[in-house]
Order: structure tokens, then sequence, then C-alpha cells
């Protein structure tokens, strides 16, 4: 899925050090990715239900922590949002 340096490239950009892996908006684009990955995947592999079970759990994983974000910052969501290009 996600190589070792495209996670790091998220990382970069959306951390707030080089290292800072956990933080909630590097969470949501690191989701954010590999949903899109799977999506993609989904084009060739229409009966892979149990990868796409897997990207639905991945789904609500982003959606309750973009959920977090929203409660604590309304101005960091609106960010994430606008850079990660979801809800259009």
């Amino acid at each position: 899925m996600l190589t070792k340096e495209q996670t790091q490239a998220i990382v970069a950009k959306f951390g707030k050090t080089p290292t800072d892996s956990g933080s909630p908006e590097v969470q949501v684009a690191i989701l954010t990715e590999k949903i899109k990955y799977l999506t993609s995947h989904f084009a060739d592999h229409k009966h892979d239900f149990h990868s796409k079970r897997g990207m639905m759990k991945m789904i609500g994983q982003r959606r309750r922590v973009l959920s977090f974000i929203k409660k604590q910052d309304v101005e960091r969501y609106q960010k994430v949002i606008s850079d990660l290009g979801l809800r259009k």
C-alpha cells in the first residue's frame, strides 16, 4: 500500500515535526491515502469484499479522527479538509 517514503512525505507535510506520526492531522492524511489506494484497487477487483470491509473500517476511523479535530479546533479541521480535498 503506502511505501515508507510516501508515509514520511505525508508526515513531513502534515506533522509538526518530521517524526510526528501520531498527530490527528497526520493520521487523517495517511488514512486518506490508504483509502485512495483501495478505491483504485476496487476498480479492478470488484469482488474483493474482505478488503472492502477493511476500507470501510478505515473510513470510520478517519471520520472519528476528523470529528475529534473538529471538536478541538474548527480552524485546524477546515485546514485539513481543504488540504486533503475532502468534503467537496
